[in-house]
């Protein structure tokens, strides 16, 4: 009787450790962004990603989202809340805080980039050879660029560089201002959710954004005229990170380390792009049943853009080499990396 009494309590206290391991409160992740509920980033990317968090955690991990900027402060602060810890892990753009992301910026270069997949893909390489600095305090979880940015217009058709003068333009980021400065056009630097109320209010013509921002932003009922870049290489495009306040990371167990580190890198990269390119045939569609004009601007016409837009280039090549670093070698090496994965 002694002996099972002892076996009984020994089992007894084995359990409790795991007991108040299955009670313990869920890790909460705080996850924080720019765009609305229904935006693709958050119906196909954030939300289907924290979902696989807890199921592979087994209910370890359990995110809590704060779409539309909940956390309070705005889209370029996005970057400066993840670094100091009022958010986990931020989905933002490098280009609404210029001159924080140095080198991974080649990537919004004029005709770097291709389609979506094999341009996130260079881009995860790229930044895991030469961007460690820039993400300091950070751990990357995905970066990619989104799907070719298309020239949404209210009431002019641009054909041809001569269509664009004086058209004042809202773009992605400090690049794309200066391609639209290089065109002709005259640039006007604004984060997306201040581009619905900007075109409405005819306080721009236009706008370079991709198709996926159409539906959220309801840019075809606000333009008329959507020209789309032809060319094997795209017009501009905006960089995009998914990355995880280091400490946050730092401080999780082992094995939850595990948990993000699976879901989490080049793949998911090209992963995150795949749903870009799926929203951005939603976002187009939808132009079309509006019976708005859907074009493509011809490569032959693009060709003389590019050589317009050349000066975009060599000047970034100059600033970056100024800091010290090889832009020349960034620029090729990134072009070299698209070039790969396009194959």
């Amino acid at each position: 009787m002694q002996f099972r009494t002892t076996v009984l309590c020994t089992f007894a206290a084995l359990a409790l450790p795991l007991q108040a391991h299955a009670q313990a409160e869920p890790i909460v992740i705080k996850v924080a962004h720019l765009l609305p509920a229904m935006a693709p980033i958050h119906t196909k990317v954030i939300a289907p990603w924290c979902d696989k968090l807890a199921a592979e955690s087994q209910g370890r991990l359990k995110c809590q989202i704060y779409p539309a900027m909940q956390l309070g402060g705005t889209p370029p602060q996005l970057l400066s809340q993840v670094r100091d810890g009022v958010a986990d892990i931020v989905y933002t753009l490098p280009g609404y805080t210029p001159g924080r992301f140095p080198t991974s910026e080649v990537f919004e270069l004029p005709f770097v980039t291709t389609n979506h997949e094999a341009s996130a893909r260079a881009m995860w390489d790229f930044v895991q050879s030469h961007s460690a600095k820039e993400f300091a305090g950070l751990k990357p979880l995905a970066v990619w660029v989104n799907g070719p940015n298309v020239l949404h217009t209210r009431d002019r058709q641009v054909n041809t560089l001569d269509d664009l003068k004086g058209l004042k333009v809202r773009a992605p980021s400090r690049l794309g201002n200066k391609l639209l400065a290089a065109l002709g056009a005259t640039p006007v630097g604004m984060p997306v959710p201040q581009m619905a109320e900007s075109l409405s209010k005819g306080v721009i013509d236009g706008t370079l954004v991709p198709w996926e921002v159409v539906p959220a932003t309801k840019t075809h009922e606000l333009t008329q005229f959507h020209g789309e870049p032809g060319g094997a290489r795209t017009l501009t495009t905006a960089t995009m990170i998914y990355v995880m306040n280091q400490k946050k990371y730092d401080s999780l167990p082992p094995d939850l380390q595990k948990v993000i580190d699976d879901n989490s890198g080049r793949e998911f990269s090209a992963w995150v792009a795949v749903q870009h390119a799926e929203a951005d045939t939603v976002g187009r569609k939808l132009a079309t049943d509006a019976r708005n004009t859907v074009y493509t601007i011809p490569a032959d016409e693009m060709a003389r853009w590019q050589t317009a837009a050349r000066p975009v280039t060599d000047e970034w090549i100059k600033e970056t080499s100024a800091k010290g670093a090889d832009g020349q070698k960034l620029y090729e090496d990134a072009v070299a990396l698209v070039d790969k994965y396009s194959r």
